[in-house]
């Protein structure tokens, strides 16, 4: 394959005593006619690939079919009426809808009615206390800087807003419903409605990662920041001091821990925890003595189980959990803790999202999906311990038989790491996908995907590697796979690699690796540490320039998690493993999809663009380096139409570099 010409220039940065060359830091501008030329020749190099991928349309067709399951979310009650999610299969995003004491549904947002060109977002939204104003944010572009307004939500009509540079702005709602506090530019404010966002009071002006809640009787003012290996957090007590200045009072500062707490209806704090227990603890305390040497344990923590979150129905308390990453729901007892049984669930799959009447009651609901049930909601009494049906997704979709097991293999320094592997019943080698992520303590549980059902239904394994610096087992699993450690989850994904191999699952020229974000930037430390071990990489919005990540996108805010260039010591982590950095002439890399969204502002895809060219010019073998640039969407949400395109492109490449028979053609 011919590629584009991209000139290597002499720049060699000299940092902390390291040379470090960046021979193309002349593609991180994508304005610059050189990098405009580059770029469009490299997408002219991807579509005459992609139209001659066997079975594209076939994977496109079934990824849609599969899509048409739909979404539905779980109810959020304010005021005696609902509000909830749901997408069909004729629609190109998630519709919020309300349904009020009269029974009667009706559509509050619609982005596709918003733009008929698909490129505007539902990014958040929030209910008032009483029911009768929304707050909710918009992005376009899938930039996610949304644009907050607020809604009456009896008539549709916009009162208030747009407020701008509002990225998925918490919104904690003063009880008369005439004021929230949010988050603007990284800072906590105050805003009353009808007012102008450029006289809202500044409540903390530090430049952080803002959590607000207030309970539901407006008393009480959580407020949490991220911070070095934990959070902070603070209580106050609008009734003793104005929202303009809450008397914020220290409940955690500095501990390395991660704490969300709430104020209950029946008075107590409650703080969901990890200090002093990686996989959690859920303890209580005086609201008026918040610190954590007033805590007294309510739950406490499960050797093997990640406690996920709770709620209160009554005088029933619901812990959730992940075992391993199956998810559990005990019922507890709300004054001792004691643990009386368990919420019956459809299966080993995944529960969250647990949702109850704010004035209380004896109903919770709560979502689930498995790889082949698509997510729909339930609800769980608790006076007859039952649980039912609420919202099934709303598309019939007919899904692949398959089996998942679960294997667990030693690391490279003999951590035991686990793998989920679906597959067709059958044996024998067949061409798999390991997928990973390991980072920013986030778990892969099971999820019904119509990306991955199509592989396997055309008789693939899929593999997700649960690895160091997720969270399946918890906080100190998530710090095992971060800064000095994050070599753990690139080891641990090439010790999944090669038990798929070993146990016959494939071979090396049928082994494709996966991974987006984060996940991407395990995809290319794979790709050139272990070239040997694959056939094909797709690599999404990755981060692969881990010298100069912090100078784009979101990349500031990740220093917690890989570490700083700005540091001698750190320079050498980010050195050890940094893709971009360790692409080697001469040798054979596997065939390579890169992957990159014109509107990200998280993940720059200068990233990729300079993988690409790096990798173009070091490989010394015919499989193809290629990169997908996609305009107008972003690093997160997007139109299913955009999502199946993309999904299906993935596939098709992957397929075709790894020998896997497209679905028209089994």
């Amino acid at each position: 394959m011919i590629y584009p010409p991209a000139e290597r220039l002499p720049i060699v940065d000299h940092l902390h005593g390291h040379a470090v060359p960046d021979p193309y830091r002349w593609l991180e501008d994508p304005d610059s006619p050189g990098t405009r030329s580059w770029s469009a020749a490299q997408d002219e190099l991807w579509r005459d690939h992609a139209a001659a991928l066997p079975g594209r349309d076939a994977w496109r067709a079934r990824v849609a079919e599969l899509t048409g399951a739909g979404t539905v979310s779980a109810p959020v009650w304010r005021g005696g009426r609902r509000f909830f999610l749901r997408r069909t299969a004729a629609q190109e995003h998630p519709v919020l809808y309300t349904v009020g004491p009269d029974g009667v549904e009706r559509a509050l947002v619609d982005p596709a009615r918003l733009d008929a060109d698909g490129l505007t977002t539902l990014d958040r939204w929030q209910p008032a206390p009483d029911g009768r104003l929304l707050a909710y944010q918009l992005s376009r572009h899938g930039d996610e800087r949304s644009q907050l307004r607020v809604m009456e939500v009896a008539t549709g009509r916009v009162v208030d807003g747009p407020i701008d540079r509002c990225r998925y702005a918490p919104v904690a709602w003063l009880p008369d419903g005439k004021a929230f506090f949010y988050v603007r530019d990284r800072r906590v404010r105050l805003h009353r409605l009808g007012t102008p966002a450029e006289d809202d009071v500044v409540v903390l002006g530090e430049e952080r990662s803002w959590g607000l809640e207030i309970s539901h009787n407006g008393r009480w003012l959580t407020v949490s920041a991220a911070g070095d290996g934990g959070n902070d957090l603070w209580l106050a007590d609008l009734s003793a001091s104005s929202p303009e200045r809450p008397d914020l009072r220290v409940v955690q500062r500095g501990l390395g821990a991660v704490t969300a707490a709430a104020v209950g209806r029946d008075g107590r704090l409650y703080l969901l925890t990890t200090l002093g227990a990686p996989r959690g603890r859920l303890c209580v305390a005086d609201p008026a003595r918040p610190t954590p040497g007033n805590w007294v344990d309510l739950v406490g923590e499960d050797p093997e189980a990640v406690i996920g979150e709770f709620a209160v129905a009554g005088q029933v308390l619901l812990v959730s959990r992940t075992r391993h990453a199956i998810s559990e729901i005990g019922v507890h007892d709300l004054a001792t803790g004691r643990r009386r049984g368990e919420v019956p669930l459809p299966g080993l799959g995944t529960a969250g999202g647990m949702t109850t009447r704010p004035e209380g009651g004896h109903e919770v609901w709560f979502t689930y999906t498995d790889s082949v049930t698509p997510p729909g909601v339930h609800r769980y009494d608790t006076r007859s311990g039952r649980t039912s049906p609420w919202a099934a997704a709303p598309g019939a979709v007919e899904t692949p038989e398959l089996t998942a097991r679960q294997v667990v293999f030693p690391s490279a320094d003999g951590t035991p790491v686990r793998m989920v592997v679906l597959a067709r019943p059958g044996s024998g080698p067949r061409p798999a996908i390991l997928y990973g992520y390991g980072g920013f303590g986030l778990s892969l549980t099971p999820s019904y995907s119509s990306y991955v059902l199509p592989w396997v239904e055309a008789g693939g394994v899929f593999a997700l590697a649960q690895l160091r610096g997720g969270g399946e087992e918890g906080a100190a699993w998530h710090r095992d796979g971060m800064l000095e450690r994050k070599q753990n989850v690139f080891d641990d994904f090439a010790a999944a690699a090669e038990r798929l191999v070993t146990d016959g699952w494939t071979t090396p020229d049928r082994l494709a690796a996966c991974g987006e974000s984060n996940g991407g930037l395990l995809v290319g430390a794979a790709l050139t540490q272990r070239p040997d071990l694959f056939a094909a990489a797709v690599c999404s919005a990755p981060l692969l320039d881990m010298v100069r990540y912090e100078r784009s996108g979101l990349g500031p805010a990740w220093r917690p998690e890989y570490g700083s260039a700005d540091d001698p010591e750190q320079l050498g982590w980010l050195l050890g493993y940094s893709p971009y950095h360790r692409v080697t002439a001469g040798v054979d890399y596997p065939a390579t999809l890169l992957t990159t969204f014109g509107g990200d502002s998280r993940v720059d895809p200068l990233h990729a663009r300079k993988m690409c060219a790096a990798l173009q010019w070091a490989t010394s073998g015919s499989r193809p380096v290629l990169l997908r640039h996609e305009s107008g969407v972003g690093h997160g949400g997007r139109a299913a139409g955009r999502a199946i395109g993309l999904a299906a492109d993935m596939l098709a490449f992957l397929a075709a570099h790894t020998g896997l028979r497209p679905p028209d053609d089994r």
